[in-house]
């Protein structure tokens, strides 16, 4: 089946698809490929009006992608929506990862296309805090199925750059499941540990609690934060959308509750985490 055939933008480039894999050379695209870039593509409906709008605001936009790993989300909202940016206008889209190899790999792409407004760099999230190669303050934070705690590393970068528009997709996540499982034996007198007292309760209860632990986070930040599906369930198990933007909103109750969420479940040893 030909590209032609699938549901590709007007405006991407195929020859992209083809770099990143999602095509093949011949222009054929197997079933997991169709389905990472329609995640990729229903990604970009929810980040397009935030560029907008900054720009709009600003004259120029940053994002940066934590975790990037090969880099499709980076590629493809450079090749759909900074590509057609004036050069000279300063929007520009920075990729974090931490293994040397992806960063050159995306490195080397990024020059082959001629995409001038996009670098990629190989830090840990302390390093990307402190690194001057990236700006004081950026406007637009992603991580896409940035795995266990790699989403709360994109969470404390952008509060410590004061990104004003946050974009999640998690993935697995054990953190939390694992203090769950280890403080067990110590609150069984609580009713409440029937809802993660069999390991696959404690799995998904665990990943539940972590997202909403996030949620809580953030709006002690001041951020309004909405959560829904990113594709239907049958494309992927790990389909959860947290999208936050700064409103400098009150903190201080979801604060409170996060406090309160944390001395429930027993998860005080989080606690340093969930209150950067």
């Amino acid at each position: 089946m030909s590209a032609k055939n699938y549901e590709i933008r007007p405006e991407q480039s195929v020859e992209l698809l083809k770099e990143l894999h999602i095509l093949t050379r011949d222009g054929k695209m197997n079933q997991d490929s169709r389905r990472k870039l329609k995640q990729v593509y229903h990604l970009y409906q929810f980040i397009e009006p935030l560029l907008e709008e900054v720009r709009r605001e600003k004259g120029s936009v940053s994002l940066v992608d934590h975790g990037a790993g090969k880099s499709y989300l980076g590629f493809i909202l450079y090749d759909l929506f900074f590509k057609a940016l004036p050069r000279d206008d300063g929007s520009h889209i920075y990729g974090i990862e931490t293994r040397a190899e992806l960063v050159e790999r995306s490195t080397e792409l990024a020059a082959r296309l001629g995409f001038e407004g996009m670098s990629f760099l190989n830090l840990s999230v302390a390093e990307s805090i402190e690194s001057q190669r990236l700006p004081s303050t950026v406007d637009v934070v992603t991580a896409l199925h940035a795995c266990d705690t790699a989403t709360d590393d994109a969470i404390r970068f952008a509060l410590a750059k004061q990104a004003r528009h946050i974009v999640l997709v998690p993935c697995c996540q054990a953190e939390v499941a694992g203090v769950l499982r280890r403080n067990k034996g110590k609150s069984l007198g609580n009713a409440l540990t029937e809802i993660w007292r069999h390991p696959l309760h404690t799995r998904e209860f665990g990943s539940q609690v972590t997202n909403v632990l996030r949620c809580l986070q953030l709006e002690a930040h001041g951020y309004q934060v909405s959560v829904t599906e990113l594709v239907g369930w049958e494309h992927s198990m790990k389909n959860e959308l947290i999208v936050a933007q700064h409103k400098a909103l009150p903190g201080r109750r979801a604060a409170e509750r996060l406090t309160e969420v944390l001395d429930t479940l027993g998860l005080d040893a989080l606690r340093e985490r969930f209150f950067v």
